[in-house]
């Protein structure tokens, strides 16, 4: 059964407020495990974030957790993975060697105990208990943790009224270059890999000895259309149709096979399963057939709403923000509000639409919680004239640049000086996005839309514990120089 943490008292177990910190250290695993013990320390805080985990997670998950795995640990192990950028198999690694983490998780042992009594976690437990977290338990952890942010660690910056900045940038999916041809033998080659795993089940059906024949062909021929198109010369086009022309007929051919060979399938609850994941991979290569048609046969021009850019990740978008180098980014856009301190108060992840379209809704959230703001600041993109009028009836102060030509009171308003240092100053919300990227959101490794928006959301979390530890460390420096000076 999973509980909060319940550290067995023993002779020999090293309490988890004895966690060692070494303040000279500037690797980021430091940092996130300082502010984690401090939080852990603080019984007000502590408290907040166990009644969410317990409240948001199911009571059957919390009655069925696996051996040891309490929700402190969880919480801990979800932060490191992000927050280091680093896959399960290294945290696995750290879990068994990293003294300093397994006192944190209140695991270790003073030394008395022999190395196969030592406690371990196996990669499958982290897997299986790290995946219990979401995007809404999350959300609202990273309220806690800002709330702990601006009243215990950031207090003179946010004293004040809050100054804030909203951007968005891209998190990338984990997929590849995205072409027509591609797809299609992505499509393809996952059929055939349903067609192999029936087979196995069902060893008796035949009729697929060619099985790697068709494979290798498929991929052949998806070779030969990727180094035509990179070709120049004046037969290129008749080139590309005769090449088109031939792969769209193997796929037709493969496909007429499959919904033949189907009703041979004996009736049972994995061959249906199997068979649902098939009908759909049929489906999105019979999309893509009729794309490669239109688009090199017929020389139509493919509606962007038309497109898929992944079978796997079909949420991801095709997205071009004007930037030269990368012209275009495939993921999902993520929008992220941050005040004076650097910590990151609000995020949303963008479902296909424009930095203009969004920026009310999150004003209405933001708003809800921060009464008192003294400016906000954005960038063009998010210029829209209801934009601008619904924050200024809020914010005393909105950097929001015009697109465009500017009229004689845009222009005046454009060029005081305090609307000049803070647009200035907006461009600090570009290091925070780059130290976001070093902490696990330049591309998502998981798999999933849930999984998707809960990593994003890890790493937001993992975001502010970093710059929480890094004011902590600081402050620790600076006051034992000030005793040092003292006693010299």
């Amino acid at each position: 059964m999973r509980k909060r943490f319940e550290q067995q008292l023993s002779l020999d177990l090293i309490p988890i407020t004895d966690c060692p910190v070494n303040y000279k250290c500037r690797d980021a695993s430091e940092k996130i495990s300082l502010a984690l013990l401090t939080i852990f320390k603080n019984s007000d805080y502590n408290e907040k974030i166990f009644d969410l985990l317990e409240s948001k997670l199911s009571k059957n998950q919390l009655k069925n957790g696996r051996l040891g795995m309490d929700l402190w640990q969880i919480f801990v192990l979800a932060q490191f993975r992000v927050g280091l950028n680093i896959g399960y198999d290294r945290l696995l690694r750290m879990v068994d060697n990293d003294r300093s983490l397994r006192i944190l998780l209140g695991i270790e042992t003073s030394g008395f105990q022999r190395e196969e009594n030592r406690k371990k976690i196996s990669y499958q437990n982290i897997l299986d208990n790290v995946g219990l977290l979401t995007d809404d338990i999350l959300r609202e952890i990273n309220e806690v943790i800002v709330q702990f942010g601006n009243n215990e660690v950031f207090k003179k910056k946010v004293a004040e009224a809050s100054i804030l900045k909203t951007d968005t940038f891209v998190v990338e999916t984990n997929v590849h270059f995205p072409t027509d041809y591609g797809l299609f033998w992505d499509a393809s080659r996952k059929c055939l890999d349903m067609i192999k795993k029936i087979m196995a089940e069902t060893p008796e059906l035949s009729g697929w000895r060619k099985m790697n024949s068709w494979r290798k062909n498929l991929k052949t021929m998806c070779r030969q259309i990727g180094q035509n198109s990179k070709k120049g010369g004046k037969n290129k086009e008749e080139k590309a149709k005769e090449l088109v022309e031939g792969y769209v007929n193997m796929g037709e051919n493969l496909i007429e096979k499959i919904l033949i060979f189907l009703p041979l399938v004996p009736q049972s609850l994995t061959n249906q399963l199997i068979i649902d994941d098939l009908v759909e991979y049929i489906r999105l290569a019979k999309m893509f057939m009729d794309q490669l048609q239109r688009r090199v046969i017929n020389g139509e021009t493919i509606p962007q709403e038309e497109k898929l850019f992944s079978i796997f990740e079909q949420y991801t978008e095709w997205i071009k923000k004007g930037k030269t180098n990368p012209s275009v980014e495939l993921g999902k856009k993520l929008a992220i509000t941050t005040n004076q301190s650097g910590l990151i108060i609000h995020y949303k992840v963008v479902e296909k639409q424009s930095d203009s379209e969004i920026l009310i809704d999150i004003a209405a959230q933001v708003l809800a919680t921060y009464k008192k703001i003294q400016s906000w600041s954005v960038d063009k993109g998010f210029y829209s004239k209801t934009n601008k009028e619904l924050l200024e009836t809020q914010v005393s102060m909105v950097i929001m640049p015009k697109k465009g030509k500017l009229n004689k009171t845009e222009h005046q308003q454009e060029h005081k000086k305090a609307f000049i240092i803070l647009r200035n100053k907006h461009s600090a919300v570009e290091s925070n996005i780059n130290e976001l990227e070093h902490r696990g959101l330049n591309r998502c490794p998981d798999k999933g839309y849930q999984h998707f928006k809960r990593y994003v959301a890890l790493g937001i979390c993992a975001y502010n514990l970093h710059k929480i530890g890094a004011k902590l460390i600081k402050d620790e420096l600076e006051r034992q120089k000030r005793v040092h000076k003292k006693a010299a």
